[in-house]
């Protein structure tokens, strides 16, 4: 009985800590379906079940590069790819994860705790927080948005050497940081949704 008491106990503590310090927790973006991870860590612990391949980016190619995909245009390619692969090598998977350059893996998750169900921990660029095709727990306001632009990498190449999405997000902070100390606010993080735009933003006490 003591021990039920003390575990009930922990838990509870545990629980209202993880409700009051929500910084760099976010959740995440579904597409078709499918939880999508991208620069950030889920909270579930999981398996991977395969590697996404990447391939040529097929807009690039017919634009010679001048229009190139946004990073939720690549998020969707993949995770069609994912879909494809699992039904033709019949694997079951809960989400795909992409946490740098250009691999990208299917995974399933263990044993999943419902309350950590599309949670993710955020990883930093520059020092800031990146929010990409997910949501911030904590609440926040916008300061400042910057489109992307034509990418230089695909551009010179003519599209057969497109930009990670890590190079993507690189520039959106490069650019956000850059118009913040312009304009003398500081940001915490950018947060991107979908198509070419990402917003810097300020966590409120």
């Amino acid at each position: 009985m003591k021990k039920s008491v003390l575990l009930f106990l922990l838990l509870a503590a545990w629980t209202l800590s993880f409700s009051q310090d929500q910084k760099g927790l976010a959740r995440v973006n579904k597409i078709d379906g499918v939880e999508v991870y991208f620069m950030n860590e889920p909270l579930n612990s999981y398996d991977v079940v395969f590697d996404v391949g990447t391939g040529l980016k097929a807009t690039s190619l017919l634009t010679g590069g001048m229009v190139n995909e946004g990073v939720s245009d690549k998020a969707s390619q993949f995770v069609r790819k994912a879909i494809k692969e699992a039904k033709e090598d019949k694997h079951e998977f809960d989400a795909i994860i992409y946490s740098s350059g250009k691999k990208i893996v299917a995974v399933k998750f263990k044993n999943p705790d419902p309350k950590f169900k599309s949670l993710a921990r955020a990883q930093k660029v520059e020092g800031l927080e990146v929010y990409i095709l997910s949501e911030p727990l904590k609440d926040y306001e916008v300061l400042n948005s910057k489109k992307g632009g034509i990418k230089m990498k695909s551009y010179l190449t003519g599209g057969l050497v497109n930009n990670s999405i890590e190079e993507d997000v690189a520039q959106f902070v490069n650019k956000l940081l850059k118009d913040s100390k312009k304009d003398n606010e500081k940001i915490d993080g950018i947060v991107y949704g979908a198509g070419k735009s990402a917003s810097g933003i300020r966590f409120k006490s």
